[in-house]
């Protein structure tokens, strides 16, 4: 039941990490905080489709 899904930046729109997810118990979209190497700060990261 796991899956490949891409993080991508809110504020830049780049796709900078890879990570996986349980669809059984993870039914929303991931967001985390994470490097943005463009912006040289930690910033929101949002599961894409």
């Amino acid at each position: 039941m796991r899956v490949v899904v891409t993080l991508a930046c809110t504020e830049t729109g780049d796709r900078n990490y890879t990570t996986s997810k349980n669809k059984r118990t993870q039914t929303g979209r991931l967001e985390l905080r994470k490097y943005s190497p463009r912006l040289k700060k930690y910033t929101l990261h949002r599961e894409t489709r």
